[in-house]
């Protein structure tokens, strides 16, 4: 599963077989398509290209698209969840919990969401497909986290709202999120634009987010809030 480098340092998580690693790529290193420095230039590069100041920007594949295309969209929201999911960790290491490595790693998950969400099918070489397919490995491994969970949980007999402390408040916010980029990959997928697998994820990973926020409330000892009909 491989993964698109987004920002100017060229700074990628990689998942493999597991592992948790990050790799620093120099500048021969795709980066969305740009190039950040030219060949033996030191210089620091620049956060910006004036490349998307017409309201166009480029998928992976090369294609020349307007902002607001389904593609960008989608983009959009799936970075949109990645740093909702970076705050509730903030949250969430400052009470001390010991599933941080978890987000961390969904985190580095999503960069590999977007890139083959940035890969159209259409338009792909075969080239652009190894570089960005998106396997069935990261669902299960939710699938597995939530079961822990779920196992140190009493049953949930009720409708809950989002509370029981920030970090468990701050998770329930990503699992929004995650609905709302969930909601805009679905039409992409369905058109087989993208890989199935990628909604799967999403779809698993607003579980996991709910699950999540209930297993951080109860390490705290927070109460989290019934809902009850309003007279």
């Amino acid at each position: 599963m491989a993964s698109l480098i987004i920002g100017p340092a060229c700074l990628r998580c990689v998942v493999r077989a597991g592992r948790l690693t990050h790799e620093h790529r120099t500048s021969n290193t795709l980066c969305l398509g740009r190039r950040y420095a030219t060949e033996g230039d030191n210089r620091a590069p620049k956060i910006y290209t004036r490349t998307g100041d017409k309201g166009f920007s480029s998928t992976f594949t090369g294609e020349r698209r307007p902002k607001e295309d389904q593609v960008f969209e989608a983009l959009g929201n799936t970075d949109e969840l990645s740093s909702a999911i970076g705050l509730a960790r903030e949250f969430c290491l400052d009470r001390g919990h010991t599933f941080t490595y978890q987000l961390d790693k969904i985190q580095c998950i999503l960069q590999d969401v977007g890139s083959n969400i940035a890969t159209p099918r259409s338009t792909a070489r075969e080239s652009h497909m190894k570089k960005t397919t998106f396997t069935a490995q990261p669902t299960a491994d939710l699938e597995n986290w939530i079961d822990k969970f779920t196992e140190e949980l009493p049953p949930l007999t009720n409708f809950i709202l989002p509370s029981g402390g920030k970090g468990s408040a701050a998770l329930h916010l990503a699992r929004t999120v995650c609905r709302r980029a969930e909601r805009s990959v679905a039409p992409i997928v369905r058109t087989g634009e993208a890989d199935p697998d990628v909604a799967k994820f999403l779809n698993r990973l607003s579980d996991y987010l709910f699950t999540a926020a209930r297993y951080a409330a109860s390490k705290e000892g927070k109460e989290e809030t019934i809902y009850k009909r309003a007279d």
